[in-house]
């Protein structure tokens, strides 16, 4: 019996041959499934990245359109005041031990004191220059309006004064995160751009009926109510610039301006709330005394009638012939 198996090399060597291929088309087919995980996954990051990118765009967009929203009225930064008729009475509300409390509807308060009216500004120069800095929020700026309304309302509609309102946002880290002062502050911009003839009296129901300090204040909605019973016309697009906050990016940039400077008043910067000028002198009596404020407005336009008043020319002596 022959032992040659040299016939059975060729297959052995097929089979070996055969093993390789076989690996090689798996080792392929597993480099092409690596590459296609690879180009999934990069393009899964580009995806992501593409949608990271347009929301990122919508945001900035978004906020720069608001943050880009100028009240039309404003001059620099303030509302002029070109209606004070329509308030409701300036005494609704009053201050008892420290406490703010509305009056029952149709109650009629006794001032402790019988007030007696006060003069206006006469001279036949400008009117007296009244601005106003307010933060909706603040206490002493409801004081200063309580007190205070009835007598501007005639100033203005007699002409003897000029009234600015400014609002400002100094206190809105005191409403809960409602962000209370900037959405008020928004809220009457948007009254003086679309209904300026009510801006008075709304600026007035901010203030007399304030919420309370560290209370979340009213709601976009409340606002736009309010606006609304202040006698807007135009009660859908005040309503939408309310609800919108169109102004609050505005109203936050108008406050950052008060605080580093007032204009034109040399040097002066929003410190203390309210802030109230007249002819760009600081007031700094009791907000709540509309007597010793009237006070000051009169010596103030005293004083600038003055300044301004033309001297009477003193008659030339004719000389007299040598006899």
């Amino acid at each position: 019996m022959s032992n040659d198996q040299t016939p059975n090399v060729p297959a052995e060597r097929d089979r070996r041959e055969a093993v390789r291929e076989k690996a090689q088309q798996v080792k392929a087919r597993q480099a092409r499934m690596r590459m296609l995980r690879r180009s999934a996954i990069g393009v899964g990051a580009i995806a992501v990245v593409a949608v990271g990118a347009v929301a990122v765009t919508y945001a900035l967009s978004s906020n720069g359109s608001r943050s880009q929203a100028l009240p039309s009225a404003a001059s620099d930064d303030g509302f002029l005041v070109s209606s004070a008729t329509g308030i409701a009475d300036p005494l609704a509300t009053q201050t008892v031990d420290g406490d703010s409390s509305a009056l029952a509807a149709g109650a009629t308060p006794t001032p402790d004191v019988a007030t007696t009216p006060t003069p206006s500004p006469t001279t036949t120069a400008a009117p007296v220059d009244i601005r106003v800095y307010v933060d909706y929020l603040s206490t002493e700026a409801r004081e200063f309006q309580v007190a205070n309304a009835e007598q501007l309302s005639k100033w203005v509609d007699e002409d003897a004064a000029t009234l600015t309102y400014y609002p400002v946002a100094m206190l809105t880290s005191k409403s809960n995160g409602t962000k209370y002062s900037l959405r008020a502050a928004g809220a009457s911009a948007c009254v003086a751009t679309h209904a300026s003839d009510r801006f008075f009296a709304f600026n007035h129901e901010l203030l007399t009926n304030q919420p309370a300090v560290d209370s979340e204040g009213y709601s976009d909605q409340q606002l736009a109510d309010m606006a609304q019973g202040a006698g807007v016309s135009d009660v859908d697009t005040v309503r939408s610039c309310i609800e919108d906050e169109t102004y609050t990016g505005w109203a936050k940039a108008a406050t950052d301006r008060a605080i580093k400077s007032l204009p034109d008043t040399k040097g002066l910067a929003l410190t203390t709330l309210p802030t109230v000028l007249v002819n760009g002198t600081p007031y700094v009596g009791h907000m709540d005394d509309p007597k010793e404020f009237a006070q000051f407005v009169l010596t103030i336009d005293s004083n600038a009638y003055y300044s301004t008043a033309t001297p009477t020319p003193t008659p030339t002596p004719t000389a007299t012939p040598a006899g």
